[in-house]
């Protein structure tokens, strides 16, 4: 199945999902690669959240994987479920490592904020931790044009950092990094605000196994297009 035919020109070759210098995003997860994989694959929540929507979504489902990373767990567990992936990834690194390890997916280097989406082209979006170097504005804009890129009743499965915090300097995994978040009510009502049914949603704390990581708080979030 070709899903790049949902996805559109526009993408740009060196922007990212950051806070205004599009390389920023890339520059960080280039040089993380397999790390964050070895981080974060094995989380509970995560884990959780997928099967979750694996038990929602219908046969042979289209899924647009936003932030797709290394492809592990996400695209990786989509497609042994049976399911289409179509992976979008601002890092080079992460889309050559996907591309390896998830071969039956396919993975586009692009930034969600400037690719154009067909509209009602994918019944699942996934977008796990994916916001955090853009704004707030930016946040809700690309939640409302993945929104439209859903088809009616299409599923949204959203995890983040649930801070409150706006342009603010952290050191993640040894990389300086500027993120900017929402509270937890916050984020439920902008996910809402973007066209969205809230369905089920749990918060936590993970430990990374990484040497460099502390344990973070995190929300997962599933929701309806309306």
């Amino acid at each position: 199945m070709d899903l790049e035919r949902g996805i559109g020109g526009g993408t740009g070759d060196d922007t990212g999902s950051g806070t205004g210098d599009g390389t920023d995003a890339a520059a960080v997860f280039d040089a993380l690669g397999a790390d964050y994989e070895r981080a974060f694959a094995a989380s509970p929540a995560h884990l959780d959240s997928l099967r979750r929507l694996i038990d929602a979504l219908p046969p042979g489902s289209r899924v647009l994987d936003v932030g797709s990373g290394t492809g592990r767990p996400t695209a990786r567990t989509l497609v042994d479920a049976g399911h289409h992936i179509q992976g979008i990834d601002v890092s080079p690194v992460m889309v050559e490592l996907a591309s390896r390890q998830v071969p039956e997916a396919s993975f586009l280097r692009a930034d969600i904020r400037t690719t154009d989406l067909a509209d009602a082209s994918f019944d699942a979006v996934c977008v796990y931790f994916s916001l955090l170097q853009m704004d707030r504005t930016e946040q809700a804009d690309v939640l409302r044009r993945l929104a439209r890129a859903l088809v009616p009743g299409g599923l949204l499965a959203v995890a983040t950092v649930p801070l409150d915090v706006e342009a603010t300097d952290v050191v993640f995994m040894g990389q300086t990094v500027r993120v900017t978040s929402f509270g937890a009510d916050a984020f439920a009502a902008t996910v809402t605000a973007s066209g969205f049914s809230v369905l089920w949603q749990e918060a936590g704390l993970f430990a990374p196994d990484h040497a460099d990581a502390t344990p973070e708080p995190q929300l997962f979030l599933h929701a309806r297009r309306d």
